[in-house]
């Protein structure tokens, strides 16, 4: 498997640089964001981000919010919600807008890393039924699985 490209996103620096290093020891490939307009502005410039872990409480646009703005920009885009400050209605909410799971703050790492393989996956197997539906019209099932093996190694 590729290595997972994923946005850390708190306005707890210190948190963000040792929660990403922490990441990154993991075999990921850690951005950062310490807000939810940097996060907008970071997925916009990096296409190849697959996963945000998202601070639900922040100061400006909170991570609802982001969410939001995240769905509707990059839908495929997976979110896991992480916060010390959880409420039934945020949870609730950012479930409804498409977050993939909601994590209490201090989190247990090999859960995090768990649900950021299971998100990455996710992604990745919606990407390639798309594909494959884009390219039935043109190629045949052999062509079709030699090129999405191509595609996928990549």
């Amino acid at each position: 498997m590729a290595p997972i490209n994923l946005l850390l996103v708190d306005d707890e620096q210190s948190f963000v640089e040792i929660m990403g290093q922490r990441l990154g020891r993991r075999g990921f490939i850690v951005a950062y964001a310490f807000s939810g307009q940097d996060a907008l502005n970071r997925l916009e410039a990096d296409d190849s981000i697959e996963v945000v872990i998202l601070d639900v409480k922040m100061p400006g646009m909170d991570g609802v919010e982001t969410l939001r703005m995240i769905k509707k920009k990059r839908p495929l885009v997976k979110t896991i919600m992480l916060t010390g400050h959880a409420t039934v209605n945020s949870a609730i909410e950012a479930m409804k807008l498409g977050a993939m799971d909601y994590l209490m703050k201090p989190c247990d790492l090999d859960e995090l890393v768990s649900k950021v393989k299971e998100a990455a996956n996710r992604k990745r197997n919606h990407e390639t039924k798309i594909l494959e539906a884009r390219m039935r019209p043109y190629i045949s099932k052999r062509d079709k699985d030699k090129i999405i093996s191509k595609i996928l190694e990549s």
